[in-house]
């Protein structure tokens, strides 16, 4: 599995309420288990900045990390940025290898 982060803004005209924040979240989570089941959840973070939300996952592949994105942003009329992760230790193994 391969690890992504996601970071989401909300699109502010989507929500009548901060209530309403919870049945996005049910609703994008119940799509994304039906199309994308191989999907596991790391961290969900609700961060202050340019972003409402930091998502941790891991996926098969980018192609099924994409479709995670793309049920977001069709949900709550989202941006949404993903970026492949690697762990540090695995990071620092390819650049051992790399030396000379």
């Amino acid at each position: 599995m391969e690890t992504f982060v996601m970071a989401t803004r909300i699109d502010p005209q989507t929500l009548s309420s901060p209530h309403a924040l919870e049945d996005l979240e049910k609703q994008a989570q119940t799509r994304i288990e039906k199309d994308c089941p191989k999907v596991e959840w790391v961290q969900n973070l609700a961060v202050c900045g340019p972003y409402d939300y930091i998502d941790i996952f891991l996926a098969p592949d980018l192609q099924t990390a994409q479709m995670v994105s793309m049920i977001v942003r069709s949900f709550g009329r989202a941006h949404t940025e993903l970026w492949p992760a690697t762990e540090w230790k695995h990071f620092k193994q390819a650049i051992d290898r790399t030396s000379t």
